[in-house]
């Protein structure tokens, strides 16, 4: 019989070799910011799948509705966790992509402004959603998806992110409004 704190230990373990496969890229999109990117995580078969196994494995049997996924890479990770636990997909994205009737919001993000949009007829009241995204930074993307779905009278259960940049306080911004969050890597 295998104890926690061996399954812990292999947990980590696995988790830091998903962290590995996160490069860092110097002044992209601007100079002074170290982007992360999950494209060589994203190449790998067995760390996708990782991904999504510890992230969907969390709402097995827990009723999600929908999975809210943040333009572009929040996508990839939403609709993937979406088909893993059964539930259905809402797209948030930038202006003007989206072919129906949209609600916006604004929001600040670490190098300018932007908003994104979502269909209005995407989330229907007291639907149980998950809203995901790549990366936490700020937490200026996640706090206009937040409005986006409260506007639409969606049910929050959690925040899922694939990584945190803790020393940007992102977490902090989005439980001061009373909803959890889950980052599976954090630097």
């Amino acid at each position: 019989m295998v104890n926690q704190n061996e399954t812990d230990l292999n947990v980590h373990k696995e988790i830091e070799e998903l962290k590995m496969l996160i490069r860092d890229v110097p002044d992209f999109p601007k100079p002074g910011i170290v982007f992360k990117d999950i494209t060589p995580l994203l190449h790998k078969p067995w760390a996708l799948q990782k991904v999504v196994d510890f992230i969907g494995n969390r709402y097995i049997g827990a009723g999600v509705d929908i999975v809210a996924g943040i333009e572009s890479r929040g996508f990839i990770l939403a609709s993937a966790l979406a088909y893993k636990i059964g539930a259905g997909l809402a797209i948030i994205r930038k202006p003007g992509k989206l072919p129906y009737r949209t609600i916006s919001a604004t929001y600040t993000l670490e190098y300018g402004k932007d908003s994104i949009e979502v269909h209005e007829d995407a989330i229907r009241e007291g639907m149980k959603v998950v809203i995901v995204d790549d990366v936490l930074a700020t937490g200026g993307t996640m706090g206009a998806a937040i409005d986006l779905v409260e506007k639409l009278s969606g049910n929050i259960i959690n925040i899922d992110f694939l990584l945190e940049l803790t020393f940007l306080e992102g977490r902090k911004r989005i439980e001061e409004r009373g909803y959890p969050v889950f980052s599976l890597i954090k630097f």
